[in-house]
């Protein structure tokens, strides 16, 4: 087992040493930082979204830009389209699994929010939906994906590729770039 242990976090340290070797990527989370910081200082607010684990990431980023992350500070609207149960089972159930966060970005979105979609393979039905609906009003999208982007691509104003292929190194990764992410945003509003 400690062989094992060992190999598991060697990956995931491989992984995160390829992206503190990328320039690139460096420039996009900069770029998100920076949409983020000019969506709130124009009163607009961040949606987020995703399925399972990246659902978990969803909320964890919300609520760290909705709380605090490192500062005392006033709160941001931040918040995740998967945090009423009751609604998710509702459209889940009249409509499809596929409407869940397109719906809620047409009732909760307007031009110049941000959605920050979040999916390890960039394919899952529902993103690609709430991308489609947050592009037709203008939203600012930006994707959290592997190493390809997968669909989400051509839908994403910004999109974080991190390079990997393996779900669980995608999320270690998207969960450490929320986090720089909120820490540049509360620098910037609040530091």
């Amino acid at each position: 087992m400690k062989e094992k242990i060992k190999t598991l976090l060697e990956s995931s340290v491989s992984v995160k040493q390829d992206m503190v070797n990328d320039d690139l990527l460096h420039g996009v989370v900069e770029e998100v930082a920076v949409a983020l910081i000019e969506a709130f200082q124009n009163d607009n607010k961040v949606l987020l979204c995703g399925n399972g684990g990246s659902a978990a990431d969803a909320q964890h980023i919300a609520a760290e830009l909705a709380g605090r992350y490192l500062l005392d500070r006033k709160p941001l609207f931040a918040v995740a389209l998967h945090d009423n149960v009751s609604y998710l089972t509702a459209v889940a159930n009249d409509y499809s699994y596929d409407e869940v966060f397109a719906r809620g970005i047409q009732a909760k979105g307007r031009e110049g929010d941000v959605l920050i979609a979040i999916s390890t393979s960039g394919n899952s039905a529902n993103i690609i939906r709430a991308l489609e609906e947050a592009r037709a009003i203008n939203m600012v999208t930006i994707g959290f994906g592997g190493q390809s982007g997968g669909k989400m691509v051509g839908l994403c104003d910004k999109i974080i590729k991190i390079p990997s292929d393996e779900t669980p190194r995608i999320q270690e990764a998207h969960i450490m770039i929320g986090h720089i992410i909120c820490e540049l945003v509360e620098e910037k509003l609040f530091g």
